[in-house]
């Protein structure tokens, strides 16, 4: 995990840069003038999402350290991947960019605060020395936060060209998560299909699981069939980049807690455009 390791941050900076290249302050203010929407997909994702992870680990019985590798997961906020799926999807794309924006920030205490608190549940004792809530919450800052807001200074500055190359920096934040997830598989090739066999059963179905439980939450509390397939993608589709990186600071380089984590991003790409597709069949 050696590359994966120093890449992380550096990848996960870049795809944050990214997302807030992207974003406006007028993304922000739709949080408040639409707020049942963004309601809803903040409890599906910050707080069922937490739950069914950790309802699953207790009906499957799984090992500590694969356990605690689900929740880092689990409490990963939405990628670019979950709002390039949700145009693809005819979804609310105003919407994700908004659960992905605030979530994200979030995050650096959400993250921290659920992993740390699983980790005492499941009895998980591997936590390196001299890291604590608060030292991750600080780097989670840096790698999150700061390039965030880097973005939107850039963007207010730049709007004419950044606002026409929006399309460019969202498939080029495609490109540095494939990369991302290219060299960690490339890096952990010979245990790939370990990996799999591992936790490819709880991640699969945490996975399936929630878009289905986020989609008929959405049903009965959002606006509509764009907000539902929107918040649906939202909770299916975690940024992996980010999970590696929580999981590599707290634990090192032990394989054992990225496990999820890989078996998860290989496998939310399928159930994601199948998802799609269903959906788009029943339209």
């Amino acid at each position: 995990m050696e590359i994966v390791t120093r890449i992380a941050p550096i990848i996960l900076a870049l795809i944050m840069l990214g997302l807030g290249l992207g974003l406006t302050i007028n993304d922000f203010k739709r949080v408040l003038k639409y707020p049942k929407d963004f309601t809803v997909g903040l409890i599906s994702q910050l707080i069922i999402l937490p739950l069914v992870a950790y309802l699953l680990i207790i009906v499957m019985k799984t090992t500590p350290e694969i356990a605690i590798g689900v929740m880092i997961i689990a409490s990963a906020p939405g990628g670019v991947t979950s709002n390039i799926l949700t145009k693809f999807a005819g979804g609310d794309v105003a919407l994700s960019i908004s659960l992905t924006a605030i979530i994200s920030l979030i995050s650096i205490f959400s993250v921290p605060l659920i992993v740390f608190k699983s980790a005492t549940v499941f009895g998980i004792t591997g936590i390196s020395e001299n890291i604590s809530m608060i030292g991750i919450a600080l780097k989670m800052v840096l790698v999150v936060t700061v390039p965030v807001i880097l973005g939107m200074i850039i963007r207010k500055f730049a709007e004419g060209f950044v606002s026409s190359k929006i399309e460019l920096f969202n498939k080029l934040n495609g490109v540095l998560f494939i990369i991302f997830f290219i060299a960690a598989f490339y890096e952990e090739r010979t245990n790939l299909l370990n990996f799999i066999m591992q936790a490819g059963l709880i991640t699969l179905a945490l996975n399936v699981s929630m878009m289905i439980i986020a989609f008929y939450i959405a049903k009965f509390f959002a606006s509509g069939a764009k907000q539902q397939k929107c918040i649906a993608l939202e909770c299916g589709l975690q940024n992996g980049t980010l999970a590696i990186f929580v999981s590599t600071q707290i634990f090192g380089e032990n394989i054992l807690y990225v496990i999820p984590t890989a078996s998860y991003a290989l496998l939310m790409y399928i159930t994601g455009f199948i998802f799609i597709y269903i959906l788009k069949q029943t339209n």
